[in-house]
């Protein structure tokens, strides 16, 4: 396997002030996937052509990914944010650092495979607007444009 960088690349976009509040509002109320949109993204910053075969590859790897693994655990991450009866908030607490430590361990797992199975680097990058489009049209849950927009001109 080669060196990670993606992991790194996705790490320093989610930072970036207003990115984190788009992706979580496309995964949360648009049915998108952050980690294969972060890898659209990427794909296009690299310039590495993901043709809308590739693009199914990567939705249906992240799909399934997200059905195993992440969802799960978000699902518990969730409910662990609410008090639960007769136990012990610090034990609770606890718990919870821990399941978010998973998710993100899984989703970075995720990133991993996406970018394993990427196509070569090219030369020119492709804009972030043109690759979420790309792969949003596949991911095939409509987003609204204007996010799509403003999360692609955060990227850039």
């Amino acid at each position: 396997m080669s060196d990670e960088a993606l992991w790194p690349f996705a790490l320093e976009i989610y930072a970036r002030p207003g990115v984190e509040a788009a992706l979580l509002e496309l995964q949360d109320r648009h049915g998108q996937c952050v980690p294969y949109l972060l890898w659209a993204l990427w794909l296009g910053a690299q310039g590495r052509e993901a043709d809308t075969g590739r693009l199914r590859a990567g939705a249906a790897l992240a799909r399934s990914w997200q059905d195993v693994a992440v969802a799960p655990l978000r699902g518990v991450r969730r409910r662990l944010k609410s008090p639960v009866a007769a136990v012990a908030a610090a034990a609770q607490r606890r718990l919870l650092g821990r399941v978010q430590s998973l998710e993100l361990d899984a989703e970075r797992m995720l990133l991993r495979m996406l970018e394993d199975a990427s196509p070569a680097q090219g030369s020119a990058p492709r804009g972030a607007a043109a690759s979420l489009a790309a792969a949003i049209e596949v991911w095939g849950a409509p987003a609204p444009p204007a996010l799509v927009a403003e999360l692609a001109r955060l990227a850039a």
